[in-house]
């Protein structure tokens, strides 16, 4: 699943997430969910995250 819709995104998930400084190269880091930071519904480059251990990106894979 994709992460360009804030509905399927929850605290506590495992998520692939691509931070600003590695969005020309894609490299993306996997975390736990701990705050969801865009407000809007959706958004074409992924709802924006902090994850547990406090970084912040774009997610680009919900894993299940």
């Amino acid at each position: 699943m994709n992460g360009t819709t804030r509905e399927s995104i929850s605290v506590g998930l495992q998520v692939h997430i691509v931070l600003k400084k590695d969005q020309r190269s894609g490299v993306v880091i996997e975390g736990t969910v701990k705050d969801i930071l865009t407000k809007s519904p959706t958004h074409p480059h992924g709802i924006k995250v902090r994850l547990e251990d406090g970084q912040v990106g774009r997610v680009k894979e919900i894993l299940t």
